[in-house]
């Protein structure tokens, strides 16, 4: 397929990508050409939704059913207090359209499962989850292998967070298939034993960081450029500033 070609205003906006021998011409040809899920536009999306637009992916598919509330806006970006009681969807139109109007946003406000995201999943390029809550990080997990698209998958608490790339439709030099999200963690902890932000609490910018860092994996699969973190587990904590990055493999079948 023919990559769609850059306009002389995009030329312009993209010239320091363009001058990147990683990814040049033709991976932001790659960029204008790829439709990207988010799953959520709060404090992962936020900065996954801004960074895409501005990195020239053309289409940013985003699902989110909740408004926003005063306490979203200390770490949620792309949110303002005018838009206070507004549904997500629509200050994220808002703000992906103010930073690039050659993005286009398309929004589904949904709480995407395993039952309504079959067709959604199978209609992008590649997904980034930044959810909240196992179910979704299962079902995501789940619709991504069976439509074989990458999956950047994000999760924060407090002060730090995580991150990993998953391909497991795909198989690694040594012949065996990528690891799976279930390869990582077999089973959703009990009910109860993880505190929401609500509860927790969370450090604005620790969203930001993720959220960052998840954009920049989804730009990298997608140009097909540097060493995604795909069977490698980032550990993200901002209290100590400590990075740090475990590999894991394939050791579960999948489930029938």
């Amino acid at each position: 397929m023919t990559e769609p070609r850059l306009n002389a205003d995009e030329l312009e906006r993209y010239a320091r990508h363009i001058v990147l021998p990683e990814i040049g011409g033709t991976g932001q040809q790659k960029l204008k050409a790829a439709r990207v899920l988010v799953i959520g536009a709060g404090g992962i999306g936020s900065p996954v939704a801004l960074y895409l637009a501005a990195a020239g992916v053309g289409t940013i598919v985003c699902c989110d059913d909740d408004t926003v509330s005063l306490s979203n806006l200390q770490r949620q970006v792309l949110h303002g207090t005018e838009d206070v009681g507004r549904p997500k969807l629509d200050s994220a139109a808002d703000a992906v359209r103010r930073v690039n109007p050659h993005a286009a946003f398309e929004a589904h406000p949904i709480r995407l499962t395993a039952e309504n995201g079959a067709d959604l999943v199978a209609s992008c390029d590649l997904a980034i989850d930044g959810s909240d809550n196992f179910a979704t990080r299962y079902a995501m997990a789940d619709l991504c292998e069976d439509a074989e698209i990458p999956l950047v998958t994000a999760a924060v608490q407090r002060f730090s967070g995580s991150l990993t790339v998953l391909t497991p439709y795909r198989e690694g030099p040594d012949g065996i298939l990528l690891p799976r999200y279930r390869d990582l963690f077999p089973e959703a902890p009990a009910a109860g034993t993880v505190p929401s932000c609500a509860e927790a609490g969370i450090l604005g910018t620790t969203t930001g960081v993720l959220g960052t860092l998840a954009a920049s994996e989804a730009i990298k699969v997608i140009c097909g450029t540097g060493e995604p973190l795909v069977g490698r587990f980032l550990m993200v904590d901002l209290l100590a500033m400590r990075f740090e990055t475990i590999r894991y493999r394939r050791l579960r079948p999948k489930a029938e």
